[in-house]
């Protein structure tokens, strides 16, 4: 039996103010969840309401942290865009964004017409972009920050039924090196945390059966299942100033399947 394990605590995240997309539920809502008990002042999107109010109460209860969020469909970015200017005018401009927001709705090459093309393309590619485009800015007055973009080892492992997803999954890591001159001239730091196969509610209820269980034990090199709050740790050292000069790289989290 494993000791349980002693996580560390980042001095330079208390007060913070940190943006997330997609913070409602799954890997997001770790996110959410890992920046308050850092003592961050954490302002997040997500279309799932009634999941990121309880989420928002719970954590407001337990951590006394300052939580804002608001229900946003990212595919409509005027709103996105939107509200990280409320949010920023509520809590301050942000020293971090984490653009999560992803869904890897499964699908055929033969039954992508381009409406649905466009359609993922607006959850899993677009949002990251123009949030980056909203806080920057913020982030300028600042003297710095951290975006970290999240990405996804399914498509370097060649995992079939979502190629829309692989498409704007393998795009990320074209966007954080695209940018990293650009915004490293102003200190902001850009870089992607890939995770591996995590095992959210939503991929426990949806993928997860006997032989997504002999995958694991097959590829990964650690034998315990990917947990939401890994990835968390990896984007909190990231946005932290521990992380300080790292930029234009990929962090895989995925227990060394890729």
């Amino acid at each position: 039996m494993s000791e349980p394990k002693k996580l560390a605590q980042y001095p330079s995240l208390q007060g913070k103010n940190v943006f997330i997309t997609g913070g409602g539920t799954g890997i997001g809502a770790a996110i959410v969840t890992a920046f308050a008990e850092q003592g961050a002042r954490v302002a997040f999107v997500d279309v799932a309401e009634a999941e990121s109010r309880q989420l928002a109460e719970s954590l407001s209860a337990r951590t006394q942290a300052q939580i804002w969020w608001r229900t946003c469909d990212v595919r409509d970015i005027a709103a996105l865009q939107l509200a990280a200017t409320e949010a920023a005018a509520a809590l301050g401009d942000f020293s971090v964004l984490v653009n999560n927001v992803a869904r890897d709705d499964r699908h055929t090459l033969e039954s992508v017409t381009p409406e649905y093309w466009d359609e993922r393309m607006a959850v899993n590619q677009r949002p990251a972009f123009f949030a980056i485009q909203a806080v920057v800015p913020g982030m300028k007055r600042l003297g710095g920050g951290s975006v970290i973009n999240l990405g996804s080892t399914g498509w370097q492992t060649k995992g079939s039924g979502y190629p829309c997803y692989a498409v704007a999954k393998s795009s990320v890591n074209g966007l954080t090196r695209g940018l990293a001159d650009t915004l490293g001239a102003d200190r902001i730091r850009i870089n992607t945390v890939s995770p591996g196969w995590v095992m959210t509610e939503r991929q426990i209820k949806m993928w997860l059966n006997a032989e997504g269980e002999a995958d694991i034990q097959r590829n990964q090199c650690l034998p315990d299942k990917l947990q939401p709050s890994d990835v968390a740790r990896m984007v909190l050292f990231l946005a932290s100033d521990d992380g300080a000069m790292c930029t234009a790289q990929e962090f895989k989290v995925d227990a060394g399947w890729n």
